[in-house]
């Protein structure tokens, strides 16, 4: 069953993204082909379609939202018979378009649970990106990213887990990626997650060491190749961790406390409100590595030195 979803809210990513409702990529979007063959691409609504059928399926006892869309990177083109046109005379029926990069997602808002005053709800979305094929070659495999997990009502912010996300999810047609995605979602352990993130409540960073993972993150980015191996991934740049300083201090719902102390459930939203600003390609790679990491620091804070080279 189909929810409609009106409520006005922030969106899921920012970046440089547009919302657009899959209505407009049905009807208003060209569809992709390998040249070399002429065969279509996997469109991106054929991409939403599998999914919420795939979610119906897991999920037949609840209803589900509309999909949040998100696209970037519009690909502009025109009908043979604007050849001669100049681009300020084209007409709406003259141009032709399609995005290379859409992210997606469905709420389940009837499965919920509560974090230290935060409502999250089940979620299930995907990404994918034209950039990453070939599309000048003979028909291949295609790449997706598929996920299962929650987000955050309060920010909007995304919570993906390992066991929830499937990076690198190549098929060759639909029912391929329904079966791939049914997979995850039946295999996707939402109770550990919850539980997981709920432990990210009970430790806390003082100032001084969120200052010292401030710093540390910055310097990350610039340490030799060798000695970046030996440290655990932290997949954020600059601008991101100039996001989590600034909102250290002045978000509304993660900032840090009177006595300059931040739990680690608000470190790991402070990651995830940055990430909005991603492109849509590493959106999803970058949020899963913000759960990984802020459960590294935890693990540091209780005995583990992994990730001690953040704090020290």
């Amino acid at each position: 069953m189909l929810e409609t979803n009106s409520d006005p809210v922030a969106p899921f990513i920012v970046a440089n993204t547009v919302a657009v409702p899959l209505m407009h990529l049905q009807k208003d979007c060209i569809i992709p082909v390998f040249s070399k063959d002429n065969e279509k691409t996997i469109a991106h609504q054929e991409f939403i379609e599998v999914i919420m059928d795939a979610v119906t399926k897991v999920f037949p006892q609840h209803s589900i939202a509309d999909p949040e869309i998100r696209v970037s990177h519009q690909i502009k083109g025109r009908t043979p018979t604007a050849i001669h046109k100049s681009a300020n005379d084209l007409l709406e029926e003259d141009k032709t378009i399609y995005y290379e990069r859409m992210a997606f997602m469905v709420k389940i808002p009837s499965i919920t649970d509560e974090i230290n005053g935060n409502k999250l709800s089940l979620c299930v979305g995907g990404v994918r990106s034209y950039n990453q094929e070939n599309l000048y070659s003979k028909k291949s495999l295609e790449k997706f990213k598929f996920f299962i997990g929650f987000q955050n009502w309060v920010c909007m912010n995304m919570c993906i887990s390992t066991d929830g996300f499937l990076e690198n999810l190549r098929v060759s047609n639909t029912h391929e990626l329904e079966s791939k995605a049914l997979e995850v979602m039946q295999n996707y352990n939402a109770e550990l997650h919850l539980m997981e993130m709920k432990e990210l409540t009970q430790d806390y960073l003082s100032e001084h060491q969120f200052a010292q993972l401030i710093g540390k993150s910055r310097l990350y980015q610039h340490l030799p190749k060798s000695e970046r191996q030996r440290i655990p991934e932290l997949n954020f740049n600059d601008s991101h961790i100039n996001t989590m300083a600034k909102d250290y201090y002045e978000d509304q719902n993660f900032c840090r406390m009177e006595d300059g102390r931040i739990n680690l459930w608000n470190v790991f939203n402070l990651f995830t409100q940055a990430n909005k600003s991603s492109y849509i390609d590493t959106f999803l790679d970058r949020n899963l590595n913000a759960f990984e990491f802020s459960k590294g620091l935890q693990n540091t804070l209780n005995g583990d030195s992994n990730y001690h080279w953040f704090l020290s």
